[in-house]
């Protein structure tokens, strides 16, 4: 984070925590670069939806989704009411849904709760950063609520986020605050100024599969990556008993900032394998390629796989990439150092703009993200045209992820694939070391910040 976006975002929280002291008037009222989804006075900017996947939401017609709008608007009348500035659930009923939708957000938000209560916040419609009674007594010690509030709690067991770090909630009748941040799937969740999941996967509970679902699926079978919608409404659960809210504001995260959190986050073992200046420590036809402003770009009409000297077997690396319209390159992954790259090495993993028409009609293992030929990554997180891209990629043993702008898109074993693009055969997927690189595809495609660690 820059130093103004550091000044501003204390002088925001000061002002924030201000309001909170002084009450009144200044309840509900956003800091700067942020906007109130409760106004103080009514519901309005929220419906009602209960636990529903969005999926099949999307799938309904316009007919059937108003009358499940319709019933649902019933059951908030019921079951939802406005006090004192306070939005005020009974303990019953379906959730309060924002009107919009969102996708990278900073969220901030107090409520207050009772013994017994369990509630949480969903968000782009799905579950859940946990909120319960954390006491012996509130009956559900036996599932983790011993450990407190603001954990993933759909995330898997032993999955990081599942459990919060330290348990921060305060004594039932007191004002709890969360501050949640957001980018694509990574999440961190601060509870009373308290750091409880850190920069963790929410996973998407509405496409949790075992490996036999995926196996009867076809031909995106291989990648059980499962990831988050892009965006979607924040809820507000509740069961158990009466929960209350107040100083609900969210601030939507530009792409810029989005990657520099990416980018930045758990860097332990990481080293630049490019010094933003020459190709020092790079072999293949690098005269087909230039360093400008700090980036690696393909010149127009070249390409050719260049390709770190040091080899590699288990390793992460992280960078950012900027593609042209229409911009065709790849990742070479244990790259033997000759050969046609998608096929000599473990794989070859597309780096493309998806949204060109030129490509409209590729194989789906062709697309962004893909193991080349074999296994589909799925669309839909790449930024605009013209902006940067943050990804990860972790290569161990046979195994291989692609995190995008914070999603992961790909999660596969190649040891597992056997069905190939056009009937042709990989014969270096099952290579367990090589070099890392680049493949040009005669198109200017940038790469910047480029890190790698090994496992």
């Amino acid at each position: 984070m820059s130093l103004n976006k550091l000044v501003c975002w204390m002088l925001a929280m000061s002002c924030f925590v201000l309001a909170a002291a002084t009450g009144g008037a200044e309840e509900n009222t956003p800091p700067d670069g942020f906007k109130a989804l409760f106004n103080g006075n009514d519901l309005s900017g929220w419906h009602g939806m209960g636990h529903f996947d969005p999926r099949i939401l999307a799938a309904m017609t316009e007919e059937e989704r108003g009358k499940k709008h319709a019933s649902d608007l019933e059951d908030v009348k019921q079951h939802w009411s406005v006090e004192n500035g306070e939005l005020v659930n009974d303990g019953h009923g379906v959730y309060l849904t924002t009107d919009e939708n969102y996708g990278d957000i900073e969220l901030w938000i107090d409520y207050k709760t009772v013994a017994k209560a369990d509630s949480g916040i969903y968000l782009r419609a799905t579950p859940q950063i946990q909120i319960w009674d954390y006491t012996e007594e509130g009956g559900k010690w036996n599932i983790g609520a011993d450990k407190g509030s603001g954990g993933l709690w759909n995330n898997a067991a032993g999955a990081p986020g599942k459990d919060p770090a330290v348990l921060a909630d305060k004594p039932f009748g007191e004002w709890n605050r969360f501050r949640i941040i957001q980018v694509g799937e990574r999440t961190t969740v601060y509870l009373n100024d308290q750091l409880v999941v850190d920069h963790a996967r929410m996973e998407n509970f509405w496409s949790k599969r075992t490996p036999d679902d995926f196996a009867k699926e076809a031909p995106g079978s291989l990648n059980t990556a499962n990831p988050l919608l892009r965006e979607g409404p924040i809820q507000l659960q509740t069961h158990g008993g009466e929960i209350r809210w107040r100083n609900i504001f969210v601030r939507e995260i530009p792409a810029d900032e989005a990657n520099e959190l990416l980018k930045s986050k758990h860097l332990e073992g990481y080293e630049a394998i490019f010094n933003g200046e020459d190709f020092t420590g790079w072999s293949g036809p690098v005269e087909n390629y230039d360093v400008l402003d700090g980036n690696i770009v393909c010149k127009d009409g070249k390409g050719g796989t260049i390709y770190t000297k040091e080899e590699y077997a288990d390793f992460a690396v992280r960078f950012e990439f900027q593609l042209p319209a229409g911009g065709n390159n790849g990742l070479a992954i244990r790259y033997p150092g000759q050969g046609d790259t998608a096929y000599v090495g473990a794989c070859e993993l597309q780096i493309l703009d998806n949204d060109a028409p030129k490509y409209a009609k590729l194989d789906q293992r062709q697309y962004h993200g893909s193991a080349y030929g074999m296994v589909p990554a799925y669309r839909g997180y790449l930024r605009p045209v013209g902006e940067w891209n943050v990804q990860e990629v972790t290569v161990q043993g046979s195994t291989i992820n692609v995190e995008l702008n914070g999603t992961l898109i790909l999660k596969t074993d190649l040891a597992k694939v056997t069905e190939f693009m056009a009937g042709r055969p990989h014969p270096g997927k099952d290579r367990t070391s090589g070099h890392f690189g680049f493949a040009g595809h005669s198109d200017p495609v940038r790469f910047r910040n480029i890190r790698l660690k090994r496992l």
